[in-house]
């Protein structure tokens, strides 16, 4: 709301739902789009009876065809981009399973290839770390350029910094004010940009379900009835973008009692069949924090 002269302007905003819809299939973690990828599934927020995240559901059912599991809402963004009237972007994470990659399911690593540390691809300390290096010192500012190299280290993992899955969101803030992104009128970092905040909200809801599968089992909504304790592992894996110690890992899940044997084999891999399990949905009436928590991650 504005005063001009003593009249009074109402500003019309309008509200929509915009859904992160993850999945992951064959190892990689994946995220519903449209518009070629430039956008995040999204339509205007209906007014009606019921909470709004059951409208998110019945929204996202109708829109795409797919059943969420885990829904939580994100932030609420104000793009003031599209004409004189702000729109609230009202944002959601959604976890859902595929069975194969239709059109619109895209990686999140094809926006943010920095994310995926199992490999070691080098993208950090080849590209991001000197292009971020040559940001921190285009200010004469000796302070404020230390402040930006140690902001680097600690957010991207360098100088003996760890790195944090969960830090995603600041991770691309950092380069978005580095201006190295094309969402902020630069280059220099890899990924495609996508329109409007929806590549800001894409990395808030990989931070929220990097935080989240430490301490809440959600991850088991990514994954079939059924599972061998080898995909469960590598689909924590694909969503927090760092390799984990298998026994380690086993031993986590066993302690929490997370999943039950039942009783079958998966002979799909050609190999020694593994056991099949599934989730113990026990569990959350049992402990009110339990999850699939992450070792630290492993130097580099």
């Amino acid at each position: 709301m504005t005063t001009t002269g003593g009249q009074v302007d109402e500003e019309r905003v309008s509200a929509e739902l915009v859904a992160v819809i993850t999945a992951v299939q064959n190892d990689v973690p994946l995220v519903l789009t449209t518009a070629d990828g430039r956008l995040l599934p999204s339509g205007p927020l209906q007014p009606g009876g019921g909470s709004m995240q059951a409208g998110m559901r019945s929204w996202v059912t109708r829109q795409t065809g797919y059943e969420l599991g885990y829904v939580e809402q994100l932030y609420t963004y104000a793009d003031r981009s599209r004409g004189p009237s702000p729109v609230l972007e009202i944002s959601y994470l959604g976890l859902t399973t595929v069975s194969a990659v239709t059109p619109g399911w895209r990686s999140w690593l094809e926006y943010f290839p920095w994310e995926d540390q199992r490999a070691g691809d080098g993208v950090v300390e080849a590209v991001l770390a000197p292009a971020l290096e040559r940001w921190a010192t285009t200010t004469a500012d000796d302070d404020l350029a230390q402040r930006r190299r140690l902001r680097t280290a600690v957010t991207f993992g360098l100088e003996d910094h760890p790195w944090l899955p969960e830090l995603a969101l600041q991770r691309y803030e950092l380069l978005y004010e580095a201006h190295l992104v094309p969402e902020s009128g630069g280059a220099g970092a890899p990924g495609l940009p996508m329109q409007r905040d929806h590549r800001r909200i894409l990395a808030t809801g990989i931070s929220r379900l990097r935080a989240k599968i430490q301490y809440r089992p959600v991850v088991f909504e990514m994954l079939p009835e059924s599972f061998t304790l080898g995909r469960l592992q590598t689909t924590v894996e694909a969503v927090a973008g760092q390799p984990l110690h298998k026994q380690n890992f086993r031993r986590l899940v066993e302690q929490q009692e997370l999943v039950e044997e039942t009783g079958e084999l998966d002979t799909s891999t050609g190999g020694r069949p593994a056991k099949l399990v599934r989730f113990r949905r026990a569990v959350l009436d049992e402990r009110e924090a339990v999850g699939t928590k992450l070792p630290i991650a492993r130097p580099r």
